[in-house]
């Protein structure tokens, strides 16, 4: 059974760094990309970045060049770092992936992330 479960959210002051991290069961880093989405007040939920499985990384716009999205194969945990946060970037984070065969979608519950101005 695929579980992932996001923590590292918090309250932070614009310029700040945060590291989110997913635990993630159920699933291997090899054969899964894994990805970070938000959902930000008023707008629906969003890509952020992702890893592949070969260790390919991609990251929207928004965060390009502030952020590092990584994996620990052994640990199965994905990171996402943030930094020089913006007010813009609050919001609930998401990690996501996918079974390969029937492409059904896994969630975890989130874990917010608020910056102050």
């Amino acid at each position: 059974q695929v579980q992932l479960v996001e923590s590292g959210g918090g309250s932070v002051q614009a310029g700040g760094s945060l590291t989110l991290s997913c635990a993630a069961s159920g699933i291997s880093f090899s054969t899964n990309t894994m990805r970070w989405y938000r959902q930000t007040p008023g707008k629906q939920r969003e890509l952020v970045a992702f890893i592949t499985s070969d260790g390919r990384t991609y990251y929207e716009d928004f965060v390009k060049g502030r952020s590092t999205v990584s994996e620990d194969d052994t640990s199965t945990m994905l990171y996402l770092q943030l930094n020089n946060l913006k007010a813009e970037d609050n919001g609930v984070y998401y990690c996501n992936t996918e079974d390969q065969q029937t492409r059904r979608g896994y969630w975890g519950q989130g874990t917010r992330v608020a910056v102050s101005s």
